[in-house]
């Protein structure tokens, strides 16, 4: 895909006047305070970290910053019914959801419960026959159980909307606590919830807990943080931690503030010392302890967690996570590796009929957003296969299938685009909706597809611009090669983890050369190999004017030692290892395109070599092989 690429403007365009002024004193003040390239430190700025402590929250999260979970409405309501539940050994039911947040929320609930020595049940609903979130199906099922039916249900990532639900099992005699994130139903502008006991959810519309972001199982962490203020247990919450980061990372939830501190720990968590499930996922994706990160969890962790819901019993995912030993754990997980293959292989089939339909519906038409319906499509990809096709497309989809006589699926957006909103538009075209902003699940009379179509487009016609179709690529700083050393590396790693609201630094250089040939590797998608370097009239004397470097002290302030060794003054023609350069002497550093193969004819020269005047657009990642790690640019455009 070819994008049109937002450069950085200078803060000066920007903002003429004195905000811009103001913006750059504070990029010039962490430049001295934390000793960091001046590109690095505009970065920053521009995500709101403009001082020397709030660069110190950003760089080193602490669980110390994490809000009172009783700040959260309805908490300590929800708090006074758990611990009488379970002084009363009552049945209590924990009911999820068959994604990925759903199920790390359930099993980390169950096993807090299991460390107190209380035993819960665990529901995770049938997508073919209860569908999703709490429904009246999943609830008959909850208390037809041989162990009895709960007077306590515990939600968690679902039940917000769920108001015929909820008062279906109060007249069973039972109390429901939601834990959720997600959007209440409305009647226009009146918000719906449901007569529960208690709702833990920040955005439900009253709630003043101040950080709004969090995903189910975030929300459900801040009952287990409660429940172990309320019973002494210290911290004992954070035991949970990395099904806390499982959850955000795959929920593609807000990366800042909160999250920023709870997926960070959780990470380290899953790094350090796996729980045996976590260890037996990280085994099947064949990845490596000790690198996981936010894109690892995504693509290698997340799919196959959510596999056991998408072909089957979701309940599978949640054994897994629960596992207490290394076989247990191995065997839970080589039955999801299998479910994987096939969720893949029906992923394919699926993708490919719908691009041959996507392609003839475009060429006839000019609708803004695709919907398709195929009642023969697996409801367990429907969601995979919208998000495939807007990264192909890059327009908002709607894909459906037939279940119970019924068009069930779901929409995936673009950027700028508003996709719940856009339904809620047409919610007289729909039986049910709900979601996010950029993720919803819709069901739809079949005899009515075409019509929710045309109300779609003609929204999507009203509110997406020319604009927003073409895919853009925000770059965060334009730099030159010779500014990559190791302490480059060190700072831009340290802005992890990665995510919404906190994205891996994109860059841009220009005045570079290929050095030798590119060529193509990769068996199933070709990617893009080659070496580059600055060209002749770009480079830059580094050393001659090498900037020193900074005192460890500075107006008062420690700096925060960001850099791979520790940082001593310098005399000011000489360079500490960490600040030379990759490319000093004319070296070369690697670059690789995933998935740019069919362009390599855009990177030779009239001779055949590699062309002497590119420009990229790249992130920065550290190369592992065989034991040896190199710099590495990854490249996402080029011309």
């Amino acid at each position: 895909m070819r994008y049109r690429w937002r450069l950085p403007a200078s803060i000066a365009e920007n903002n003429a006047t004195g905000p811009g002024e103001l913006d750059q004193e504070y990029a010039r003040e962490l430049v001295r305070s934390i000793n960091v390239p001046e590109s690095i430190a505009r970065i920053l700025v521009a995500r709101g970290v403009r001082t020397f402590d709030e660069a110190r929250d950003f760089f080193r999260p602490s669980l110390e910053r994490l809000h009172d979970p009783f700040l959260m409405d309805d908490m300590a309501r929800a708090v006074a019914r758990v611990k009488r539940a379970i002084e009363e050994g009552e049945r209590i039911t924990v009911y999820g959801d068959y994604d990925v947040d759903g199920t790390t929320s359930t099993a980390m609930l169950a096993l807090f419960f299991e460390s107190i020595g209380v035993r819960v049940a665990c529901h995770i609903p049938d997508r073919f026959t209860e569908g999703y979130g709490l429904s009246v199906a999943g609830l008959d099922r909850c208390f037809s159980s041989s162990d009895g039916p709960p007077s306590l249900i515990l939600t968690i990532d679902c039940g917000i909307t769920a108001v015929d639900a909820v008062a279906y099992a109060q007249s069973r005699g039972a109390d429901v606590i939601i834990c959720d994130h997600h959007e209440p139903a409305r009647t226009g502008d009146e918000i719906q919830l449901p007569s529960a006991y208690a709702i833990l959810n920040p955005i439900k519309g009253h709630c003043n807990y101040p950080y709004k972001h969090l995903c189910g199982c975030g929300v459900g962490f801040k009952l287990i943080q409660a429940l172990s203020q309320e019973f002494g247990f210290n911290d004992r919450a954070y035991e949970f931690l990395d099904f806390v980061a499982l959850a955000s990372s795959a929920d593609i939830v807000s990366l800042h503030g909160e999250n920023r501190i709870l997926t960070a720990f959780g990470l380290k968590q899953i790094n350090e010392n796996p729980r045996p499930g976590i260890r037996a996922l990280i085994r099947a994706a064949q990845l490596r302890s000790g690198k996981i990160g936010t894109s690892q969890v995504v693509f290698g962790l997340a799919p196959r967690i959510n596999a056991a819901g998408r072909l089957g019993d979701g309940g599978r995912a949640v054994k897994l996570l629960m596992s207490k030993t290394d076989d247990e754990a191995h065997h839970h997980a080589a039955e999801l590796e299998f479910e994987n293959s096939n969720r893949r292989r029906i992923d394919e089939e699926a993708f490919f009929e719908a691009c041959a339909a996507v392609d003839g519906m475009l060429e006839r038409s000019r609708d803004r957003i695709i919907v398709l319906h195929n009642p023969g499509w697996h409801a367990g990809v429907i969601g995979i296969v919208a998000s495939r096709l807007v990264e192909r497309y890059h327009l908002p989809v709607v894909l459906l299938t037939t279940i119970d006589g019924v068009a069930k699926g779901s929409a995936r957006s673009i950027i700028g685009f508003d996709i719940h909103s856009a339904i809620k538009r047409c919610e007289d075209k729909v039986v049910t909706f709900g979601g996010h902003k950029y993720a919803a699940g819709v069901s739809i009379a079949v005899d009515r597809v075409s019509e929710f179509r045309t109300a779609i487009n003609a929204v999507a016609g009203e509110l997406i611009t020319d604009e927003m179709l073409e895919p853009e690529l925000h770059i965060d700083a334009s730099i030159t090669l010779d500014e990559l050393n190791p302490k480059f590396f060190a700072i831009t790693r340290q802005f992890a983890p990665f995510g919404p609201d906190n994205m891996r630094p994109i860059f841009h250089a220009k005045g570079l050369e290929i050095v030798g040939y590119p060529k193509i590797v990769g068996k199933a998608t070709p990617h893009l190999k080659f070496q580059v370097r600055p060209s002749a009239e770009f480079k830059a004397v580094v050393i001659e004017n090498a900037a020193p470097v900074l005192s460890n002290s500075t107006n008062g302030h420690s700096t925060l030692d960001l850099s791979l060794k520790p940082q001593t003054p310098t005399p000011s023609r000489a360079l500490s290892p960490n600040l030379i350069p990759f490319t000093l002497g004319g070296a070369p550093i690697d670059a690789i395109g995933f998935g740019l193969g069919e362009r390599i004819e855009e990177l030779k020269g009239p001779d055949g070599k590699g062309r002497k005047d590119i420009e990229l657009v790249f992130f920065l990642e550290e190369n592992e092989y065989l034991g040896r790690v190199t710099p590495q640019l990854v490249v996402k455009d080029f011309r």
